[in-house]
């Protein structure tokens, strides 16, 4: 694509689009309003996005509401670091970088929420044993603290359908998690490591 096509200026951006509309503003708050909290309180899944000097990332963090992460106030809120692969990229990003964005989403519900803020990482064992489940605690907390929250108009997920059962896939329809694997891996035994997933994501949960 030809580089005179590029908008490489902010000016030129902003000549692309309408003026924003006020309400997009004023919807944005420092902290949880009582509609926001109770809102994300009842969410069972979020994106935590963060950036390092290995570039960005961002990981999905899922849980029954209550369990997922805890609201400490209206400017801070704690998440467990669950059970994973043990990667740690979001870790080692806010390590080196505390910036942090979170998407939180709903199943059936079109609207979705951000928040933008900072995070650090504490092994405080209080902060780590209120999110024991069953004899099984998180290695680590992420505490994070609220710099902007606002909620995301419901055009992408009604565009996407994206709770809709009408256009959801099945698992046979799109590659398993062993084929993928395989992909990077030829000699990667893609047949045993889908058989045996399931039980093993089953047991591990925690």
């Amino acid at each position: 694509m030809p580089s005179s096509y590029e908008i490489t200026t902010i000016e030129a951006l902003e000549a692309l689009y309408d003026t924003v509309n006020p309400v997009s503003l004023a919807k944005e708050t420092p902290a949880l309003t009582p509609e926001y909290r109770q809102w994300i309180e009842n969410t069972p899944f979020f994106a935590l996005a963060s950036t390092g000097p290995c570039g960005l990332d961002c990981s999905p963090r899922g849980d029954a509401p209550g369990q997922l992460f805890r609201v400490l106030d209206d400017r801070h809120i704690a998440i467990p670091d669950r059970r994973g692969n043990n990667r740690i990229d979001t870790l080692r990003n806010i390590v080196s970088d505390p910036r942090v964005a979170l998407l939180f989403l709903i199943p059936g519900i079109e609207e979705c929420i951000r928040i933008n803020g900072s995070a650090r990482i504490t092994v405080d064992p209080q902060s780590i044993q209120s999110f024991r489940v069953g004899a099984t605690m998180p290695r680590s907390v992420l505490l994070v603290e609220i710099e902007a929250v606002y909620f995301q108009c419901s055009r992408a997920l009604k565009r996407s359908r994206l709770w809709d059962p009408a256009v959801h896939l099945m698992k046979g329809d799109v590659p398993t998690a062993g084929q993928m694997t395989k992909a990077a891996k030829p000699d990667f035994d893609a047949v045993s490591y889908d058989a045996e997933l399931p039980a093993r994501q089953q047991s591990s949960l925690y």
